[in-house]
């Protein structure tokens, strides 16, 4: 029996792992994917180190496959921001609070990640003419991220609540009926 409850408990953890991995690996929008919104979730809903791990465990799997980059550093020290960005919706997750923790660590996604591009790569000169033209090529994917930030944001978090509500329901619905 005992097995059978860490099945249940990790299956769905697993799921979103597999889940969150091929929508990196797989053929997609630049920039459209679950990792922000996971790491809000995880900062919201998880307690201590796992709610790091589940995000840049996932970055990690998905990096093995599609390769590794010098502004890794970046791009998963941004993660470690937003899963702390993500503790401040754990007692109030509302629609607008919602949309400004997302859109806010959209934005300290891009900031973060194009500076590293900036500093790591030779793409740009070490200017600060170089640094702006590192923001303005960057635009047209901040707009996926913002995007896909919202969207799986979102889903993660009503999807939530959602299956709470009518796992709720159910059980209510089985004790009314016994």
């Amino acid at each position: 029996m005992e097995n059978r409850n860490i099945l249940k408990n990790i299956l769905p953890l697993i799921f979103v792992v597999i889940a969150a991995v091929l929508t990196r690996v797989l053929p997609h929008p630049p920039n459209f994917a679950p990792i922000t919104g996971i790491a809000l979730f995880s900062g919201s809903f998880l307690t201590g180190i796992s709610a790091f791990v589940l995000p840049l465990g996932i970055m990690l799997l998905s990096d093995l496959i599609i390769g590794f980059h010098s502004t890794m550093i970046y791009v998963y020290g941004s993660f470690l921001i937003i899963v702390l960005l993500g503790r401040l919706l754990k007692k109030n997750n509302s629609f607008v609070r919602l949309t400004t923790i997302s859109s806010t660590s959209s934005t300290l996604f891009f900031l973060i990640t194009n500076f590293g591009v900036w500093l790591s790569e030779n793409i740009y000169p070490k200017t600060l003419q170089g640094l702006e033209q590192s923001y303005i090529m960057g635009l047209p994917f901040f707009k996926n991220t913002l995007i896909g930030d919202f969207f799986y944001t979102f889903v993660l978090f009503y999807g939530f609540q959602f299956i709470i509500l009518l796992v709720t329901n159910k059980l209510l619905n089985k004790k009314i009926s016994s």
